[in-house]
């Protein structure tokens, strides 16, 4: 956390009849804080202690919590910490991408317990599903045998209308187009009975940096993510923001210019797929980026271009973001080595620096942490925060 202080959860409150809510929020104030004891609880949740008391044994019964080491103080009876039970919950994560769909099995920490990878030319709606049915399977077996009724749900993470990017896909328009008239719940409802929950990838991504990464140390931030495409996630207050349509934070739209002034969206400029144009261009083998685990040293020329012209374009992107919204940080993170991620950040910190930011209060420029990863596991979160956790 480099120093950060975890920002605080809203408090609770002690009325009958608002258990499940303050249950959650007790399993939130754990997820977000770590282990501690009734009385530490009770002072972040503004609960009475005996509710507390209450709350904890009952999800403790239940599974969802277990209890740590004593820790002694000087005077009276050893505390004992409360903190989240890895098995008390499990969830299926699957991300759609350009060029791989990535399938997952996770715990209530963040953990994973099984992971696959799907490439393809370009994603279609049966070679998807196809993929998610088996990959169900296969996962679940991976559990002991009495954690496999723990799982939670589904959760789906995919670019939202993949149909209008049909470009950058690389598909024939006539296939791509498919995708926007499959009901996606009731495909995948045929042969699996668990709850589904689909999201914007780049909001999934920003939802597993709010809850396992650098995101914790910050109540209003704009998230960018750069995958083959660029996308983005607003938090505010301490909540992941999905918008009316659930749409919030498609920075990718915002309005731009290319190299020859004419009108863009920053997808068509700041994307890592735009890297990989280069690269066949020149006779490269493209594959090198998505290869893991990651390493681009041997494309450097092309790396450091990229690099150049992508945190530029984040730089001003930034500077629209923060003129609708007082974000108090800029967190950037991708599917690209940490050493890319650490460059881009610092040219969009420069960048940001030279331009005319008058009216406005600069945002801190951070990385993220999660890594490439943060799709998937965002799309694993769904179900779990939309049934024990408080958003």
């Amino acid at each position: 956390m480099d120093g950060d202080q975890i920002t605080a959860i809203s408090a609770g409150v002690n009325q009958r009849g608002v258990r499940d809510h303050n249950e959650r929020l007790i399993m939130t104030l754990l997820q977000r804080h770590g282990a501690m004891p009734g009385s530490d609880l009770a002072r972040l949740s503004n609960l009475s202690p005996q509710t507390v008391s209450v709350i904890l044994r009952k999800l403790e019964t239940d599974g969802f919590l277990e209890r740590g080491e004593p820790v002694r103080g000087k005077v009276g009876k050893p505390s004992i910490p409360m903190k989240l039970a890895a098995s008390g919950a499990y969830s299926i994560g699957m991300k759609v991408g350009r060029r791989s769909a990535d399938l997952v099995i996770m715990d209530l920490h963040g953990a994973i317990h099984g992971q696959s990878q799907l490439t393809y030319r370009y994603p279609m709606p049966d070679l998807i599903l196809g993929y998610l049915r088996e990959g169900i399977t296969k996962l679940t077996l991976g559990l002991p045998a009495d954690h496999r009724n723990r799982i939670t749900g589904i959760g789906l993470a995919a670019p939202f209308e993949i149909w209008n990017w049909t470009e950058a896909l690389g598909a024939p328009p006539e296939e791509s187009v498919t995708w926007r008239d499959v009901d996606i719940v009731a495909r995948i409802a045929e042969f699996s009975d668990l709850p589904v929950y689909i999201e914007n990838d780049a909001t999934a991504a920003c939802r597993a940096e709010h809850a396992f990464g650098r995101g914790r140390a910050f109540r209003d931030y704009a998230y960018f993510f750069l995958g083959s495409f660029i996308g983005g996630g607003v938090v505010l207050d301490n909540s992941v923001l999905e918008g009316h349509q659930r749409n919030a934070g498609a920075f990718g739209s915002l309005r731009t210019a290319d190299a020859a002034g004419n009108p863009r969206q920053l997808i068509d400029t700041a994307s890592i797929y735009l890297l990989e144009a280069d690269l066949v261009m020149a006779g490269k083998d493209p594959s090198i980026l998505w290869q893991q685990p990651q390493d681009w040293t041997t494309i450097e020329p092309f790396v450091a271009a990229w690099i150049e012209r992508t945190g530029r374009e984040i730089a001003r992107a930034s500077i629209s973001v923060c003129a609708v919204i007082d974000f108090e940080a800029i967190v950037i993170d991708g599917a690209f080595p940490t050493d890319v991620r650490a460059r881009l950040v610092e040219v969009v910190r420069d960048s940001f620096a030279s331009l005319d930011t008058r009216g406005l209060i600069p945002p801190r420029i951070e990385q993220g942490s999660v890594g490439g990863n943060a799709r998937v596991i965002g799309g694993a979160s769904a179900p779990i925060f939309a049934q024990y956790f408080l958003n």
